[in-house]
């Protein structure tokens, strides 16, 4: 009789633990849309040049679960003579390759350590695509800027961003 209603309260308990909701995941503090501001990059000695061109283009979008999606664009990248995009001559392909950065994933940011970590999923850059990249950030009221790890030329990538909406 004790084994029946031992048997009977485990499994009343498992079924309460099971209707027991879990509780919401963290909002992230990146939640929004967001309209690129500047991307340049620090040379070895120290000077700040643009890396995208004088006006470049882009939008990061995160949810509130920190699922990204980012595209940068150099906007002087020149158009394609071709009207398809299979047309296009190997100079043209370079500079719309090199003139552009997108990338897809998970973003979780640590804001006692100030940084950021990209878990990338897609990439216009093949070689990122399961990586996890670091970034050093700072995040002022609406606008979010970090930077890249040094490229192998040294120079240091930073991208900053304002925030339209959460």
């Amino acid at each position: 009789m004790k084994a029946l209603i031992t048997m009977t309260l485990a499994t009343l308990t498992g079924l309460a633990i099971r209707d027991v909701p879990e509780p919401p995941a963290p909002v992230s503090p990146l939640r929004g849309t967001w309209n690129l501001l500047a991307a340049d990059k620090i040379l070895a000695d120290g000077s700040r040049v643009r890396d995208y061109g004088n006006a470049p283009k882009g939008r990061l979008i995160v949810d509130a679960h920190g699922r990204y999606s980012l595209q940068i664009f150099k906007s002087e990248r020149p158009r394609f003579a071709s009207a398809g995009k299979a047309g296009g001559s190997g100079d043209e392909f370079a500079a719309a390759v090199l003139g552009s950065s997108t990338h897809y994933g998970t973003i979780e940011s640590d804001a006692q350590q100030g940084v950021l970590r990209f878990r990338i999923e897609g990439a216009s850059f093949p070689n990122w695509e399961g990586s996890v990249q670091q970034r050093s950030y700072t995040l002022e009221g609406n606008t979010l800027s970090y930077r890249v790890p040094p490229r192998p030329d040294g120079s240091i990538p930073v991208s900053v961003w304002l925030r339209l909406e959460e």
